[in-house]
């Protein structure tokens, strides 16, 4: 994680990046390290998709600023959807902005539907600090 918060910083650095849209997506082991990459910089995101990810709830309190869309598969049976459904209570009760979807057929791969989502990437690039 310290070696992908230092890319992410030296990327920002050496190329125009707007600061008002930064975002943070990723999957599985990635959906957590999201989580993780916006608590170590919670003034830095817009947006942030975990999928099928989760988090340490008690860093909920740091993840207030973005606008969270986390996506799980109800039948995963490698990180079990509790993992996010626990983040989302914890990110509702910190008075984020998140939006839970959970597809009741999917297993691991819900990025699958995610990615299919017809209102995920307008919903994204809306998003600005």
């Amino acid at each position: 994680m310290q070696l992908a918060n230092k890319l992410l910083h030296n990327l920002m650095e050496q190329y125009p990046v707007q600061k008002k849209r930064v975002y943070v997506a990723g999957l599985s082991m990635g959906g957590m390290g999201t989580f993780e990459l916006v608590a170590r910089n919670p003034k830095l995101f817009a947006a942030a998709i975990p999928i099928c990810g989760g988090g340490d709830v008690a860093t909920a309190s740091k993840l207030k600023k973005p606008k969270w869309w986390v996506f799980h598969g109800a039948k995963d049976n490698v990180v079990p959807p509790v993992y996010s459904q626990e983040m989302v209570a914890a990110l509702q009760a910190a008075k984020a902005s998140v939006k839970f979807t959970l597809y009741p057929e999917a297993n691991h791969n819900s990025w699958d539907p995610a990615f299919a989502e017809p209102t995920l990437l307008s919903w994204l690039f809306a998003q600005k600090k």
